[in-house]
């Protein structure tokens, strides 16, 4: 009888274990500016063109069930179901976890509409181990390289960066001036550490033909003169340049403050951030003009030399700052979010306004309410960079236009103050700041953020920073 009662315990103490673990819906909106259902279609019986939901959520192995037309797509970070119009309920499964059916109108849409794509978080707790940690070794050649591990430089010598992790999936990146970089994930099992060999390739140069070769030749590695101006130009090539804004180290809050109005959760809680050293940023974002002198294409849905970039992930974005960075001798790099915000207010010469430069957005900004395109093709358009008035450091285009990437993973906000933040560690999202051609004014506050996984485009450019 005491045998089977201990059975009994254990057996209800496993189960437990595992129904602690749940999946919790964080939100399910309308993505009213992604067109993926739309340029991506799916059709349902009735040959109608189904409603994309983009499921994010951190776990491999997650099912689903409703009425879904076809097969899940497993993106980076996400998955894409597709499902007829009409639909009012989703159930996300995973074996180690609780299932959660998602009721649409708990979270204000009625049903799904065709055409449309909307955007699921979910995120998985419930665990109560102790994050168990192993160490990582990364050799790596030339010992020249720079090596960064879920977004932040780890220290190595003689070609061997080491550090103590949390077990799980982690990021790491290798790079050098004149080499192929090299990126990916690795995860670190509990019962062993684990260990990479990295070597790095030379980059291929092009080769010239006699005519071209002394045009080459001639390019110039501009050194610039960052210490002693509040305003630089760093020529590219091709007649092009890059002017930059000098921001001044200071403090600030973060985050969802009092002149912002009807703030979201992700902008909350608000704290304080401090920067510790004066950095760079571009006076505008990066055009297209830009782009092409760098890689050579134009990835744009708008064209125009002077229109922002747009339609390019983060991962376009590193390989982008590799090669300007060749060419320009300079450490040009994407801003961290705290950077980004901090010039968006204004640095030390804030007003206090809800966007980058106003309390009235059409003073400062291209967005939903007065970028219409005036054609059938596309309801809304990006505009030509500087059109609109700047903000208090003289930057153009922080609310509006296009969103722009930041370099951090994606991570919840706590209201304990911080320096030289740098975002989460590791994740499936990074930030996106800003708002766009085709978003709503809440969407422009310079506390808005938003996440998305590095290989997504739609309506995404970059702004440039420059350290001292």
């Amino acid at each position: 009888m005491r045998n089977i009662l201990l059975s009994f315990v254990l057996l209800f103490a496993a189960i437990s274990t595992v129904f602690a673990q749940k999946l919790t819906v964080e939100s399910f909106k309308l993505a009213g500016s992604d067109l993926t259902a739309q340029t991506q279609p799916r059709k349902d019986l009735n040959d109608r063109n189904c409603a994309l939901i983009k499921v994010g959520i951190g776990l491999q192995g997650v099912q689903f069930e409703g009425g879904i037309m076809g097969n899940i797509e497993n993106k980076t970070g996400e998955y894409w179901v597709y499902m007829p119009q009409g639909n009012r309920q989703l159930k996300v499964k995973h074996t180690n976890y609780v299932p959660v059916m998602v009721t649409f109108a708990d979270y204000g849409v009625e049903k799904l509409e065709s055409n449309r794509t909307y955007e699921l978080i979910i995120t998985a707790s419930g665990s109560t181990q102790v994050a168990q940690k192993q160490r990582l070794t990364i050799r790596y050649s030339p010992s020249s390289s720079t090596v960064l591990v879920d977004n932040k430089m780890v220290k190595g010598t003689n070609g061997v960066a080491q550090t103590t992790l949390p077990v799980g999936q982690h990021s790491y990146i290798v790079a050098c001036d004149g080499y192929e970089s090299e990126e990916g994930t690795v995860k670190l099992k509990a019962s062993a550490p684990s260990n990479l060999q990295i070597t790095l390739t030379k980059e291929a140069t092009a080769i010239q033909s006699p005519v071209a070769q002394p045009a080459v030749a001639q390019q110039p590695v501009v050194q610039a003169p960052i210490a002693n101006s509040d305003n630089i130009i760093i020529p590219v090539k091709d007649g092009i340049n890059i002017d930059m804004i000098r921001v001044e180290a200071g403090t600030f809050t973060m985050g969802a403050t009092a002149e912002m109005k009807d703030p979201s959760d992700k902008e909350k809680p608000t704290h304080r951030v401090t920067l510790t050293k004066d950095y760079y940023i571009g006076k505008y974002e990066v055009t297209q003009a830009l782009w092409k002198a760098v890689m050579g294409n134009n990835p744009s849905m708008f064209k125009g030399d002077n229109l922002p970039v747009e339609q390019v992930s983060w991962k376009d974005c590193q390989k982008f700052l590799s090669k300007l960075n060749r060419i320009t001798g300079k450490t040009f790099r994407l801003p961290t979010e705290a950077e980004w915000e901090y010039a968006a207010r204004g640095g030390n010469k804030s007003r206090g306004y809800q966007y980058s430069g106003s309390n009235n957005l059409s003073d400062v900004a291209w967005y939903s309410g007065n970028s219409d395109s005036g054609n059938s093709e596309y309801e809304y358009e990006t505009h030509a960079v500087g059109t609109k008035q700047p903000n208090e450091l003289g930057i153009y285009d922080m609310s509006g236009n296009v969103r722009e990437w930041c370099q951090d993973w994606y991570g919840k906000y706590n209201s304990s103050s911080q320096v030289n933040p740098t975002g989460a560690n590791s994740g499936s999202y990074r930030v996106g700041r800003g708002g766009s051609w085709s978003c709503t004014a809440g969407n422009c506050r310079s506390s808005y953020r938003d996440d998305y996984a590095p290989g997504y485009g739609y309506n995404l450019g970059l702004r440039l920073v420059l350290s001292e």
